[in-house]
């Protein structure tokens, strides 16, 4: 009897997904536990795993397709007994033992192997189904083996240099002389890559048309709702990064051999933004019809840029935690965020967020709210610049600083103070260990 394999319950507010990746095809037998299909929610992945062994006998949900929760997405059926001494491939079997398709003849790219469990991104799989690419033979340089669109790319360079030089020239003996000489060049097909932006321009009307994956549509939708349902500000300062620098410089080997991680920026940044929390409490709210909802506990997220848009994981009761904890917790974080190993409960409550543009060297931006949040605090690159200090000019590490507030409850004066304090806590490193 076949058992049906449905979208299970996707967690709090998510209904519906799309089919990002089968990890077995019809016909393969599967064990009881294993994953069968990838799904892609709006904030993370979810593995669908097999009830029961037996033969994934028809897939209904094709990659690509939007599912809700409840739909069938295939069936398993009971495996089939085989006579001693032969055994029934197969349709993938078969095209792993001779390239060709069971019912075509023709060749065919053979299915990739998940090499146990080793995760592929969609896109890089397209790519290299498009371009006939064995993914077994590409090494994931990401956390966990995980192959990425880069790492295709480069497997395929590679091997189009390899190719070339080898089958450019050929020495051929002469019958009457010891002396070799080379052939003709001799032209060689090039492996096909995909194609990057270069100088020369592309014909006019050429197009690409992607489809944007489930979380990408969800992040568009939320960033518009954002604008269109809060008063939203922003307010600008700038912090002289001297004395946080001079510590990590000062700190960072013997904090390194301590704690076994680096001293970075964001554990000073997160204990400045709670101590000015403390200070300004409707920074740390929410609207809830009439009524605003102070929150006295402060779960900070952390933004992290990933292949397929920013998540924003969240470290919880981080006034509660040392600087170790924080760089320890935010480091895991975003390892798990790159591997797309995140679940729900690491993305839901926070209660304000930190964004860190600077990594990629933005220099100013106004960072959209992370609703229901009505604050978020941008960083920035630090940059030397020419600075008045005690009535000399002086050239000192400077960062702007963002901060986005929802209007509705948070006041222009409220906002610029908490900003100012934020500067305050960091261009002075110590008191940090009271305010923070």
């Amino acid at each position: 009897m076949a058992l049906e394999i449905r979208v299970p319950e996707l967690g709090e507010s998510i209904v519906d997904a799309v089919i990002a990746n089968w990890l077995k095809h019809e016909g393969d037998t599967v064990k009881k536990g294993d994953t069968l299909v990838e799904l892609e929610t709006d904030k993370v992945n979810v593995e669908v795993s097999a009830e029961q062994s037996g033969v994934l006998q028809k897939i209904i949900k094709r990659e690509g397709d939007e599912v809700s929760v409840g739909d069938v997405l295939g069936t398993i059926g009971e495996s089939v007994e085989v006579p001693a001494g032969t055994r029934a491939e197969s349709p993938v079997e078969q095209v792993k033992t001779n390239g060709q398709s069971p019912s075509t003849g023709q060749e065919q790219p053979v299915p990739l192997t998940t090499d146990g469990q080793r995760p592929v991104s969609p896109l890089a799989r397209r790519i290299a189904a498009d371009y006939n690419v064995d993914l077994s033979q590409v090494k994931g340089n990401s956390p966990h083996g995980r192959v990425t669109r880069d790492d295709v790319i480069s497997y395929m360079e590679k091997t189009s240099a390899q190719q070339a030089p080898a089958a450019s020239t050929v020495t051929v003996p002469e019958p009457s002389s010891s002396v070799t000489v080379p052939s003709p060049v001799k032209e060689v097909t090039p492996v096909p890559i995909v194609p990057k932006p270069s100088l020369q321009p592309e014909p006019r009307g050429h197009e690409e048309r992607i489809r944007m994956s489930r979380r990408r549509q969800t992040i568009a939708q939320r960033l518009v709702e954002a604008q269109h349902t809060a008063a939203m500000l922003t307010t600008f300062n700038e912090i002289d990064m001297s004395a946080v620098m001079e510590v990590r410089s000062r700190r960072k080997e013997s904090f390194k051999e301590k704690h076994n991680v680096s001293l970075g920026f964001m554990s000073f940044f997160t204990k400045a933004v709670i101590g000015a929390l403390k200070a300004f409490p409707r920074l740390n709210a929410e609207i809830q019809g009439n009524e605003m909802v102070l929150k006295y506990y402060y779960d900070i997220g952390i933004a992290v840029g990933v292949e397929e848009g920013l998540v924003v994981p969240v470290l919880r009761d981080a006034d509660r935690k040392s600087f170790a904890d924080i760089e320890r917790e935010i480091a895991e974080l975003a390892k798990r965020a790159r591997e797309n190993t995140l679940t729900l409960a690491d993305l839901q409550g926070g209660t304000f967020t930190i964004t860190n543009g600077g990594v990629y060297g933005s220099l100013l931006s106004t960072p959209i709210l992370n609703a229901p949040q009505v604050g978020i605090l941008g960083m920035h690159k630090i940059e030397q610049r020419p600075i008045v200090v005690d009535g000399q000019i002086t050239i000192r590490p400077m960062m702007y600083v963002a901060l986005s507030y929802d209007h509705r409850i948070v006041d222009g004066q409220e906002a610029v103070q908490f900003l100012v304090r934020v500067k305050e806590l960091v261009e002075d490193p110590e008191t940090l260990l009271l305010e923070g």
